[in-house]
């Protein structure tokens, strides 16, 4: 049977799983599968490896070649892997090789290392990356790569381009693309990659982009899908109702440390249960303080879900 294309099977909610180091600081294979493994079972759509949320930056060639084929093999074919692609281009062209040597599905390309490009220079960039693998290609917009309408339709007509993250968050910047790739008769898969993406997903489907990665399902899927449900459902009450309780406070607790938006998700994992390890320097660990904070900010979540399930009633088939 034939594979459908990947721009088809991107659907769901998008699990960017942290990369499980050991004691040692070395990558911990066994632990990273288990926690690519239970994000599957879970109910992810794809997952992401070895992308911002895994600590792309602090990964050897070797070390991303073995997590993406260890997610590749969890994923047994249920769900599309993709995986990160950055620095300049020689070297996201060496990642992307090994990428496809490992079995991915496709590429989340990073913006390259450092340098402020113009257009022309990012177009360039992200052409070559295309053309270097049969592999599909998602453009990561933010930091240091904030893409023009008018570059986007150029990248929309790249063979190998099907999508764009946004993780600049500029909503009229993101209308104007998807109008003008609309315009020109175009089609791209669209994703907003903001941190803790939810507080924005309201937002961001009124311009039409539905789809977001959740860093929240690492350590939160009950919450995270509840969340994903009420936003597709058009159930905003819900969704209000789950931010308010929990995605602000957790975003407004990200936002007290550099790095957060990494080194709280694995602080959440290990709560969990799963030992993933710290994160490799230059990121430091969360203040312990901080750290409790989180724990009572995943109680109040989790009750506001016990309260809407009370709210709802039990389903059929159900006694109290």
């Amino acid at each position: 049977m034939t594979t459908p294309p990947l721009a088809d099977r991107l659907d769901g909610l998008l699990f960017f799983p942290v990369t499980a180091f050991g004691p040692d600081g070395g990558v911990d294979l066994d632990v990273f599968r288990a926690h690519v493994r239970a994000g599957i079972d879970a109910g992810a759509g794809a997952v992401f490896a070895c992308c911002g949320t895994g600590e792309f930056h602090a990964l050897t060639p070797e070390e991303f070649r073995d997590c993406v084929a260890a997610a590749v093999e969890e994923a047994a074919g249920r769900v599309p892997v993709l995986a990160g692609a950055g620095y300049g281009t020689a070297l996201a062209v060496r990642y992307a090789r090994l990428a496809e040597e490992a079995g991915a599905d496709g590429l989340l390309a990073m913006p390259p290392y450092l340098v402020v490009a113009d257009q022309a220079g990012l177009l360039r960039h992200y052409t070559e990356l295309a053309a270097a693998t049969r592999l599909d290609v998602i453009v990561y917009q933010r930091d240091n790569a904030i893409l023009t309408p008018g570059t986007v339709v150029a990248l929309a007509r790249t063979p190998g381009v099907i999508g764009l993250k946004d993780g600049h968050g500029d909503l009229d910047l993101m209308q104007r693309i998807v109008s003008a790739v609309r315009s020109a008769g175009l089609g791209l898969r669209y994703f907003n990659g903001l941190p803790t993406a939810e507080l924005t997903g309201l937002a961001y489907r009124a311009i039409g982009v539905g789809l977001y990665s959740s860093a929240v399902f690492c350590f939160a899927p009950d919450i995270a899908l509840a969340f994903h449900r009420a936003l597709a459902d058009g159930d905003d009450a819900t969704a209000e109702r789950l931010i308010d309780a929990f995605y602000r406070p957790l975003v407004e607790l990200r936002s007290r440390g550099r790095g957060y938006a990494v080194s709280l998700v694995k602080a959440g994992v290990r709560m969990g249960g799963l030992d993933v390890g710290e994160v490799r320097p230059p990121l430091s660990e969360p203040h312990p303080e901080h750290v409790k904070e989180l724990a009572a900010i995943l109680a109040r979540g989790r009750a506001e879900l016990a309260a809407l399930g009370e709210q709802a009633g039990p389903t059929a088939g159900e006694e109290r």
